[in-house]
């Protein structure tokens, strides 16, 4: 078990309490100096004197998790595998402390990175002129609320609640139909849905007029993406004053990045919408985690429940802990969260061993990976192509694969472990994060080298990789 260090809280509790250190101690039946060396991080918190924080300062023990911390640990021990920082890398032990009583000042690091990398790769390709423009430093919309996501846990409590109370309100006993929506939106609001002959425009999904008071859907779309579309347009319409909120407090740089992030709370409503917590909860403990089973229970579509099943962390009733990924043709991330301590690089393609791109070689089949990565962890990858169409014999089809995976500890909730033999180390496959921080040195699928690592190449001597690295 990990070892549990809330020097943070600690502190802005003792700080919220207008105490002193002393007079805190006191009420808690410590030392000061014991209560000065938690609030620093140097001794972790045990189990009596968190209940005691509980019981004398409500502290809430559910809220407590270290997850938070994984996620910006990695995040910052690849800011500092850049070159840049050769020869002054901070050891793990560095690192801790600065996410655990700093995490304001590893975030900063963490954006200031991503916009001296982004500003680092436009100077390549862009002349001096350009180059002085200061909009060329900032991440772009998506990048921006990419990583909003990421650090919320790709869960909004107030959001989700909502959304969960909105459905028991429409379908009380159970699966959310599209008719159900239609009705609602035409009760409540007054508003026409129609369906478009795919053929007029197959790229089109949802257009909505409201001086009209009609909203337009393609007749080609499958049932599944039909009910989320209409949900996403109800969240529009009644989870205004939420999402107002979220994004206030969200601070970000730029309007278009307000825009990209209302869609994407939007679509969190839907999915909550369609796919309400507890309910869903249910059906994924019931039916170990199938996925199969729990889209047909509640019509939904394989990435649908893939990706609401990364996101099962609401305090007190959290689910188990998955990541969740869509991967394009040509191996980029669309779409990236991790509630497990593995976690997606921000620059580059995704690791060429990881099952999620053999799942463009299937059609209709779940395919199943047991991996390792570099620090030991050991995972059940799940992995499956998707085919997203919108139109007839002519119109555009996507092609995605989607990859859903938790730590093998996990394995007796998981379905798709009953026949692995998970005690043999050699059935774990060796994955990483991306090659540019991989420290497997001699993987033969390497793309380049570890950005922290000279190469030394040898005309007289070629092998699979061509260059030693140091």
């Amino acid at each position: 078990m990990k070892k549990l260090f809330l020097g943070r809280q600690i502190r802005s509790l003792r700080e919220k309490a207008a105490l002193t250190q002393r007079d805190f101690a006191e009420r808690l039946g410590l030392s000061t100096s014991y209560v000065n060396q938690l609030e620093n991080n140097q001794r972790p918190v045990s189990a009596p004197v968190l209940l005691s924080l509980s019981e004398k300062f409500s502290l809430d023990i559910s809220s407590l998790s270290v997850d938070d911390n994984d996620r910006l640990l990695a995040a910052l021990q690849e800011v500092f595998a850049d070159p840049v920082f050769a020869g002054n890398v901070p050891g793990l032990q560095d690192f801790k402390m600065v996410c655990q009583n700093a995490p304001d000042i590893a975030h900063g690091l963490v954006r200031l990175h991503q916009a001296y990398r982004q500003t680092s790769e436009q100077l390549a390709t862009l002349d001096d002129t350009l180059a002085r423009d200061e909009s060329l430093a900032r991440p772009t919309p998506y990048e921006e609320v990419r990583d909003f996501f990421h650090f919320e846990n790709n869960y909004i409590h107030d959001l989700d609640l909502a959304a969960e109370a909105l459905s028991q309100t429409i379908a009380p006993a159970g699966r959310i139909f599209a008719r159900d929506l239609v009705d609602h939106l035409e009760t409540r609001h007054g508003i026409t849905v129609q369906r478009r002959r795919s053929g007029e425009d197959a790229g089109q999904i949802r257009t909505y007029d409201s001086a009209a008071k009609r909203l337009v859907l393609n007749e080609a779309l499958p049932e599944s993406t039909i009910v989320f579309q209409l949900a996403h347009q109800i969240a529009l319409l009644e989870a205004t004053g939420i999402m107002d909120g979220v994004l206030k407090d969200a601070k970000f740089q730029s309007d278009d990045a307000i825009h990209v992030a209302r869609i994407g709370l939007a679509n969190a409503f839907a999915g909550a919408l369609v796919l309400p917590y507890r309910a869903f909860l249910r059906a994924a403990q019931e039916t170990r985690h199938d996925l199969d089973l729990i889209a047909d229970r509640f019509g939904a579509s394989l990435e649908q429940v893939a990706h609401r099943l990364s996101t099962l962390q609401r305090p007190r009733m959290k689910g188990i802990p998955f990541f969740f990924a869509r991967v394009d043709r040509a191996g980029n991330i669309t779409k990236r969260h991790s509630a497990t301590k593995l976690q997606f690089a921000r620059f580059g393609a995704a690791c060429p061993l990881w099952n999620v791109h053999r799942a463009f070689e299937t059609q209709g089949t779940i395919i199943r990976q047991l991996a390792e990565t570099p620090d030991g962890s050991r995972y059940i990858s799940l992995a499956a192509h998707v085919i997203k169409k919108s139109g007839g014999y002519s119109g555009p089809v996507l092609h995605y694969a989607i990859a859903l995976g938790t730590e093998i500890a996990h394995a007796r909730d998981i379905v798709y472990c009953d026949d692995l033999d998970l005690t043999r180390a050699a059935a774990f496959e060796p994955i990483g994060i991306s090659c540019r921080i991989c420290e497997r040195l001699t993987c033969p699928q390497r793309s380049v080298p570890p950005l922290n690592r000279a190469i030394t190449i040898d005309s007289n001597d070629r092998r699979l990789i061509p260059y030693t690295i140091a």
